[in-house]
């Protein structure tokens, strides 16, 4: 007697994996792509390299936007800071770049988290001056835990 084949809840994997689950050993390109597609995403896990991509990119882009305010920024004479049209441009650079990443941000530091198979609740951590970032940091480049899968939310399947 034979008994009808369960169709696979998953398809077979082809090339990237479904925004819904982590993609390890991301590129680049792939890392910031997945940022922005998975905007607001709290749930779900985000791979070490989705991450550190990220960082690494954030980290270039504030760093551009500090020497665009810093060149706008000008000494005068008795030594005071003269705040000239570089400056603000950059300011206002510096707003909106943190306004528009701040959400996405916690999202992907809430899906490592889980990839960690820790509770995204955790990122309260930063709250604890100096040794409550260096928990999160340590956190973050920890290796991905299989039991993390709880995470995970299959949509469209």
């Amino acid at each position: 007697m034979s008994y009808p084949q369960q169709p696979n809840a998953l398809p077979p994997q082809t090339g990237e994996p479904p925004l819904w689950a982590p993609l390890y050993g991301a590129t680049i390109k792939q890392a910031v792509q997945r940022f922005f597609k998975k905007y607001a995403t709290f749930s779900g896990r985000a791979s070490r390299s989705e991450y550190w991509w990220w960082a690494l990119v954030s980290l270039i882009v504030s760093i551009i936007i500090n020497i665009i305010t810093s060149t706008g920024t000008t000494t005068s004479a008795s030594g005071a800071a003269v705040t000239g049209p570089g400056a603000v441009i950059g300011m206002i650079l510096a707003v909106i770049w943190g306004l528009g990443t701040i959400v996405p941000s916690l999202a992907l530091l809430a899906r490592r988290l889980h990839d960690v198979n820790l509770s995204a609740w955790l990122i309260l951590l930063v709250l604890v001056p100096i040794l409550g970032g260096l928990a999160l940091l340590v956190m973050t480049i920890l290796p991905s835990n299989p039991a993390g899968q709880r995470y995970d939310q299959p949509t469209g399947y």
